[in-house]
């Protein structure tokens, strides 16, 4: 069974920082592209962050870009969305995702999806 789990959400002030992480099984990290995105209340869902399954080619949103960094780690078969800087608008629950090799901006996409962890940015 393919599966991804978020895990690092929470409560954080304006300009602070937090790591999400996304344990994934059932599958091989050097064979999916993994994916966060974020939906707010009342709003789509977004892509913010991609890494291809090489692990050498990333993309960000231009909101979250220079603030955001994507990282996986095959081993651990993990991945990762560090979180600098950040602002209230990136409130919002935050979904790991997984699909075959590349990359796609269309949530329709990817066929793994995990339940989504909370981030509120607050003060």
């Amino acid at each position: 069974q393919l599966q991804v789990v978020e895990s690092g959400g929470g409560l954080v002030q304006p300009g602070g920082s937090l790591r999400l992480s996304c344990a994934v099984s059932g599958f091989t990290l050097n064979l999916y592209a993994i994916a966060w995105f974020r939906q707010a209340p009342g709003k789509e869902r977004e892509r913010i962050s991609c890494i291809h399954s090489s692990g050498l080619t990333t993309n960000y949103a231009d909101s979250v870009k220079g603030r955001f960094t994507i990282s996986r780690d095959s081993g651990k078969k993990a991945a990762y969305l560090q979180m600098s800087s950040l602002k209230v608008e990136d409130t919002a629950v935050y979904y790991c995702a997984g699909r075959p090799l590349v990359c796609s901006d269309s949530p329709a996409d990817y066929d793994i999806w995990g339940q989504g962890t909370q981030v509120t940015v607050s003060s």
